[in-house]
């Protein structure tokens, strides 16, 4: 898939991803279904992730999925609610979870002013809804390789950091979807090359999901990556010295 749809916006200061499109671009066709494939504009308290790059990719992704009216979402890792909106406007039953206070307020905030029905929950990802399965799960969940065995439990960095490799809570995921699924169910999850997605693809694959990567683009380092570069190379994370990562969507479906 190509990075240039839309046009380039200015770096924020702290999105760890640099946006190659703005969040309410205009289509360059009407869609067949009404409704645009990327998510609109949305409003955030402060230290909640901004829709970007990974945002679109994974919202063109969702798109060509055939969700809709019969479909019952759960959008985990949500932040402002940007996916859980785009899926309520393709017809879906809505839930989405963050662990964030902020988050949450702003997801919820986010749905009243668009009037999409989106429930919006408060929690450790699938802990928030015990015993709850899903027709489709999608996850835009903090990927970023960050010193420290752990994600900070406060602040800005809470939506991109996820330890020394990157997949604290891209293992989780994966560990926790295929109960997550129904028959038939469909995980949607974007990630960082440098969090490595052929350990996502794996482990999908041995908790018993038909696993693939669907979708690809390749981006200049926002500036915390940037910021880390050195770091990332001493990890062994990042083998050149461009300062461009790889971002993919991973799907997986429970037959």
């Amino acid at each position: 898939m190509s990075g240039g749809r839309g046009v380039r916006l200015p770096e924020g200061e702290d999105d760890p991803v640099t946006p190659q499109a703005p969040a309410d671009a205009p289509a360059t066709a009407p869609p067949a279904d009404g409704v645009a494939p990327y998510p609109g504009r949305v409003v955030r308290l402060p230290g909640v992730y901004r829709p970007q790059t990974d945002t679109l990719l994974l919202a063109l992704a969702m798109h060509g999925e055939g969700i809709g009216p019969d479909t019952d979402l759960l959008d985990l890792c949500t932040g402002s609610g940007a996916l859980a909106l785009h899926a309520a406007r393709l017809g879906a039953r809505v839930t989405a979870v963050d662990i964030s206070r902020r988050a949450v307020a702003s997801a919820r905030l986010n749905s009243a002013l668009a009037r999409l029905p989106v429930t919006v929950r408060r929690g450790d990802l699938l802990k928030a809804l015990p015993g709850r399965t899903f027709d489709a799960v999608v996850s835009n969940p903090p990927y970023v390789p960050a010193p420290g065995l752990s994600v900070p439990r406060y602040g800005a960095g809470r939506s991109w950091d996820a330890g020394p490799d990157g997949r604290v809570i891209l293992d989780r995921i994966c560990d926790d979807a295929f109960a997550a699924l129904r028959p038939g169910g469909l995980l949607l999850l974007v990630q960082s090359g440098l969090s490595r997605p052929e350990q996502t693809v794996g482990r999908l694959s041995a908790a018993g999901l038909d696993v693939s990567v669907t979708d690809r683009v390749t981006i200049p380092f926002g500036p915390v990556t940037r910021r880390r570069a050195a770091w990332l190379r001493d990890r062994g994370l990042l083998r050149d010295r461009l300062e461009r990562e790889e971002l993919v969507v991973i799907r997986g479906r429970k037959e």
